[in-house]
């Protein structure tokens, strides 16, 4: 099915506009500010996600999810990250709990 693909699709648009217009594309100007700005933007997202999510909200949920996703695939190519490594990271956790995972983490 397409839709499977839909996040990588998105992926390969968002690198064709590094580089381009920021005047012309919006992706373009955000990519322009660099990575804080993204991440401020990504922050900012994932705040209203929460926000629909808390007041039960579940078309504002699937609104802000759209947009906490573009921002999120935004601050990966900024930060040249591949989904492949991404999803790699994921299949590397299938079969271990949250709680195992988390507790094999280096200890900061």
């Amino acid at each position: 099915m397409a839709e499977d693909n839909v996040l990588e699709q998105l992926y390969q648009v968002i690198l064709t506009r590094r580089g381009a217009d920021p005047a012309q594309s919006n992706t373009a100007r955000l990519l322009a500010k660099g990575k804080k700005k993204i991440a401020q933007k990504l922050g900012e997202e994932a705040v209203e996600t929460l926000i629909e999510g808390v007041k039960g909200d579940r078309d504002g949920v699937i609104s802000e999810s759209a947009d906490l996703l573009y921002h999120l695939l935004v601050l990966w190519a900024a930060l040249d990250v591949k989904p492949d490594e991404v999803w790699a990271a994921l299949r590397a956790r299938e079969g271990i709990s949250g709680i195992a995972e988390k507790a094999s983490r280096p200890k900061d």
